[in-house]
Order: C-alpha cells, then sequence, then structure tokens
C-alpha cells in the first residue's frame, strides 16, 4: 500500500510546471515541493539514520524535518521527483509502525493534491489502518488520542468509529486530514464535536 501511494503520487507529479511546485501546501510552511522532498527523505530513512540525524537535530523534530527536507531536494523539481522514483519501492523507514509509512504518503499526497486542485481514491483500508493509528498516537508523536478523549470520530463511507464524546462525522479521508491537523478539512466534517477539534 505504502509504495501504491508513492507510485500514485509521481504520477501526479509527473509534468507539473515549475510554478505549481512552488504553489503552497497544506503542511504548513512547505510547498509542494518541499513535501515531495520530505517524502524522498522518508523513503530514503533508515531506522539508525533516523536516530543519529534526530540526535543531531538536537531531538527537535521540526529541525530534524527541515534538514530532511534539504536532503531530499533536489536543485530542479524535476530532479526531486526523479529522487523520488528511485526510492519509492524503498522499504526502510524510521522506528515505529509501519501504519506510520500510510499516515505520511495519505496526509503528504493531500497536502499536495488539494492545493493543486487534484484528487485521488484512496483505497479505504490504506485511509482507515492511516486513521486508527493516528488516534491511538499521542499528539507529542502528530496524533490525535487525547483529542479522541473529547470527541468521537465516525467515518461516513466506512464502519471506522474512535473516541468518546460529542460525535464528528465525515469522509474517513477527512477525519484522517484533520486529526493530523490540517484544518481544511474541518470544512467536509460535522457534528457536535466539530468545535472541540477546531
Amino acid at each position: 500500500m505504502v509504495h501504491a501511494e508513492r507510485a500514485a503520487l509521481i504520477d501526479d507529479l509527473a509534468g507539473l510546471g515549475d510554478a505549481r511546485w512552488r504553489t503552497a501546501s497544506l503542511c504548513e510552511g512547505w510547498t509542494v515541493h518541499g513535501v515531495a522532498a520530505h517524502l524522498v527523505d522518508n523513503a530514503r530513512t533508515t531506522r539508525l539514520g533516523f536516530l543519529t540525524d534526530l540526535a543531531r537535530a538536537g531531538f527537535d523534530f521540526d529541525r530534524l524535518n527541515a534538514a530532511g527536507v534539504e536532503r531530499g531536494r533536489g536543485t530542479t523539481p524535476e530532479e526531486t521527483l526523479r529522487r523520488l522514483e528511485r526510492a519509492a519501492s524503498r522499504t526502510s523507514g524510521p522506528p515505529g509502525s509501519l501504519d506510520s509509512r500510510l499516515v505520511e504518503e495519505v496526509v503528504h499526497g493531500e497536502d499536495i493534491r488539494r492545493p493543486l486542485g487534484l484528487t485521488r481514491a484512496y483505497p479505504q483500508e490504506a485511509v482507515v489502518r492511516a486513521l486508527r493509528l493516528q488516534a491511538r498516537t499521542p499528539a507529542a508523536f502528530g496524533g490525535a488520542r487525547e483529542l479522541l478523549a473529547g470527541v468521537r470520530l465516525t467515518a461516513t463511507d466506512t464502519g471506522f468509529t474512535a473516541g468518546t464524546g460529542p460525535a464528528v462525522t465525515g469522509p474517513a479521508l477527512c477525519l484522517l486530514l484533520a486529526v493530523s491537523g490540517r484544518r481544511t478539512a474541518l470544512a467536509d466534517l460535522t457534528g457536535p464535536g466539530l468545535q472541540a477539534m477546531a
């Protein structure tokens, strides 16, 4: 599933003009090019390399990610895309659940696609697995475990439910984006728990 998401994104990025690579992504402070470079770096990361790089960054995840973007970015968008193509079939990754790779690929895929006006029909299993992981991951690691102590998520297109409290309903992909900090997805959700999420 991870490899399929990488391949789909590569297809979507092929042929973009330079100006579109400079489009602001949904990932605050990053362009489409920056997010693609981040995905290159993530695909190349090994467990040992991640720990070494984290220590070099002073255990600051923002610094770690900024350094990774610089490592992954080519001098042109085309070079970055070639790097992503070469890394797409890798099976290495940082420590953690394999489903964290799905979170990265699906959420960052939308960080890129939505501002560009591109859409993808993601496999439901990939979205639900990513959403389940985010539901049990602490906020300190980019997840929504604490949030779900106060709201209940229900996906209208799958059987996914999680959390306790006032309901928030909508498509699983929009729930995933919202619990991953993408405020734009809140417009596609409904329910009395929406205020707590916002």
